[in-house]
């Protein structure tokens, strides 16, 4: 009886069944699923990525330096700017613009109660009261003397001879009473080109011209800043 033989696969054959089961491995590979899990740290280089191919939310937190962002890459419209905290030199002026804000409040809230100003004192000393901006003598001068030497001695205290009306309106005062036999002002009425004579008023609803070289008692005003 004649014995069968044993076929053997050809090398052709073997070389087909081989690239057959390379391109099912590769296929089933292919359908598995990959995520960042299966990626060795650092295996994978940035210049293999495609530009935009990672969007900014599947990045991690506080994962990017900012020693890795290149200068002026990052526009403004790119930033939230409620993430961003307060620059320190803006820091600085909100606080200078509340401590001069608070010093003028503080100076405003102590102004009425001020007795000086730069050195200088506020309000009528005592035998004065203040009126029209300014502080008036409250009783005219003990004796009299002409309308230069009136306007001297005012002058020496600081201030002034009234203006006619003006010690019109004082003398309504309650409290003021003007000399009966008249007193200065600095009202002038010129008479010739080398000629003048200056308003008296007496008893506080009538006035005169005299000339300047006679007497006459007076009262002076000076400023409330003295």
């Amino acid at each position: 009886m004649k014995r069968s033989r044993r076929l053997r696969p050809s090398p052709a054959l073997l070389i087909a069944c081989l690239a057959l089961f390379v391109a099912l491995g590769g296929t089933v590979l292919a359908a598995t699923k990959i995520d960042g899990g299966t990626i060795r740290v650092k295996s994978l280089p940035g210049n293999r990525l495609e530009v935009g191919s990672v969007p900014g939310n599947r990045l991690q937190a506080a994962t990017i330096p900012g020693s890795r962002i290149a200068p002026r890459s990052l526009n403004g419209d790119r930033l939230d700017l409620a993430t961003l905290g307060q620059v320190p030199s803006a820091a600085h002026a909100d606080a200078a613009d509340t401590a001069r804000r608070a010093q003028v409040a503080t100076a405003a809230e102590h102004a009425a109660d001020a007795t000086t100003i730069n050195g200088r004192s506020v309000g009528c000393a005592a035998g004065r009261q203040q009126f029209a901006g300014a502080c008036w003598d409250l009783q005219p001068s003990a004796t009299s003397t002409t309308a230069v030497g009136a306007a001297a001695a005012c002058g020496a205290a600081g201030g002034e001879l009234p203006d006619l009306l003006a010690l019109f309106a004082f003398a309504q005062k309650p409290g003021v009473v003007v000399d009966v036999r008249g007193e200065w002002t600095n009202s002038e009425n010129l008479v010739g080109a080398n000629s003048y004579s200056l308003a008296v008023v007496e008893r506080g609803t009538q006035f005169r011209f005299d000339q300047p070289s006679l007497e006459n008692h007076y009262r002076c005003v000076t400023p409330l800043l003295n």
